[in-house]
């Protein structure tokens, strides 16, 4: 059963949580992190993403960098920019886009889940990416952006977050990009009591985003765990603040997860026709439109409306993508004997797969999307003009496929079974915010 636990947050004073609140430091290229934190003193950006206060043409990854990190981070503890709470509290946080609100719990997720398959994955980690992160915590002795899971909705611990979200929250503010936040500590001993109480009956919990700090924060653990042992005599008794990482826990019901997107750069040698040839074996390919003809000067994503593009190439149902190629739109459907094919597991039926098996692999030559640099995604939330804008910015022959989404159920699904799902698979959104709730250990 799962292991959840409250604990002691470092987390900003009264009146500064709307200044320190920062989206996932991956969000951000340098370029954009840089110029983001240039009026922005208090965004944990600035602790986040360290090579900001450094030359662009610096090495991002070199030693005083995290060591500048962590100097930032203890300077502001001292000058009261953060406080840490005295005794071990769950917090509630809710994030409210477009009306829609969705509320999870914040706490520490136990490292052993992680490593017995507790708390279940569903995408492989890529070590560079890991490397930055696990120096970051290593050096903050800090875990500063919170891993993203889920359960299965439980209506004992929706009851419990309603009685809470009654009272006065900590803090309650809307981010720049419209994001409505609220967060609520919990500290009574009886209420903290009983969520940890209904944690532990909880089966599983599933990484939703954030594979790569769930990764590195368990890696840092282990690291501890192995100096813990070479200077004791490999005696290790009891839970230390290490043991756990942190999370946010949403249960399934309230999440949503959009499209995520592919543009790939060219046909892999092959022409139009050919291309369209190789697909009509798998699909059904279904032309539903030109973009505008005289053409202007801008993109036909500046020409035609979301709600255009999204007749002419958003799919409709499970089994179908959009794709724009050579200024025209199409729906691939894919054939019913390849439907059943897909079946077979839970990873093949997803769409996203389907579309590596069948047609990035074998047809454009694209083998692992992780690292070519053929490929590039596009989160939902962008809208399908962004798929549009990147393929008429090419110079060659480049085509964008638009995803179905994939649904809770099936990211439970593969992760169930112990399976992968190719990258970029699912993209949540509204965004934690970095900084809230900052678990020392």
């Amino acid at each position: 059963m799962a292991d959840i636990r409250p604990f002691k947050a470092v987390r900003p004073a009264a009146g500064l949580a709307e200044k320190v609140a920062a989206l996932p430091y991956d969000v951000y290229s340098r370029e954009e992190a840089a110029a983001y934190v240039k009026d922005r003193p208090l965004s944990f950006l600035n602790i986040d993403r360290p090579e900001t206060a450094f030359p662009p043409e610096s090495d991002m990854y070199a030693d005083e960098v995290y060591d500048h990190a962590a100097e930032l981070y203890e300077k502001e503890k001292a000058e009261g920019v953060f406080i840490q709470d005295e005794l071990p509290c769950y917090y509630v946080y809710e994030l409210c886009m477009d009306g829609r609100r969705q509320t999870g719990i914040a706490a520490l997720s136990s490292v052993d889940d992680y490593l017995n398959g507790i708390c279940r994955k569903h995408e492989n980690t890529v070590e560079e990416k890991e490397l930055d992160r696990i120096r970051h915590v290593d050096r903050l002795s800090a875990q500063t952006g919170p891993i993203f899971l889920s359960y299965h909705d439980d209506p004992c611990i929706d009851a419990v977050v309603s009685c809470i979200k009654a009272g006065e929250p900590l803090y309650a503010f809307v981010s720049e990009d419209g994001i409505g936040h609220r967060l609520w500590r919990v500290s009574d001993g009886e209420t903290v009591g009983r969520l940890s109480e209904l944690f532990s009956e909880l089966h599983c919990t599933y990484i939703a985003d954030g594979h790569h700090r769930a990764a590195s924060a368990v890696k840092v653990a282990l690291r501890r765990r192995a100096q813990e042992e070479s200077r004791d005599g490999g005696a290790r008794e009891g839970w230390h603040e290490h043991d756990g990482f942190l999370s946010v826990l949403f249960p399934d019901t309230e999440l949503r997860i959009y499209d995520y997107n592919r543009v790939v750069s060219d046909l892999g040698g092959l022409d139009r026709d050919s291309f369209l040839a190789r697909l009509s074996s798998d699909f059904e390919i279904i032309e539903t439109g030109e973009r505008p003809e005289p053409f202007g000067t801008g993109t036909a994503g500046e020409e035609l409306g979301e709600s255009e593009l999204d007749a002419l190439m958003r799919p409709e149902r499970k089994y179908e993508i959009g794709m724009y190629l050579g200024g025209s739109f199409y729906r691939l459907r894919l054939k019913e004997e390849r439907i059943r094919e897909a079946e077979r597991d839970p990873r093949t039926r997803l769409d996203v797969s389907v579309l590596q098996d069948l047609v990035l692999g074998p047809i454009l030559g694209i083998e692992d999307p992780r690292t070519d640099p053929r490929i590039s995604f596009v989160g939902g939330i962008r809208g399908l003009s962004e798929l549009v804008r990147r393929v008429d910015g090419e110079t060659g022959e480049a085509v964008a496929f638009a995803m179905h989404p994939t649904s809770m159920e099936e990211l439970f699904a593969v992760a169930d079974a112990g399976l992968l799902m190719p990258p970029k698979s699912t993209w949540f959104e509204p965004k934690l915010r970095s900084g809230l709730l900052i678990h020392e250990f």
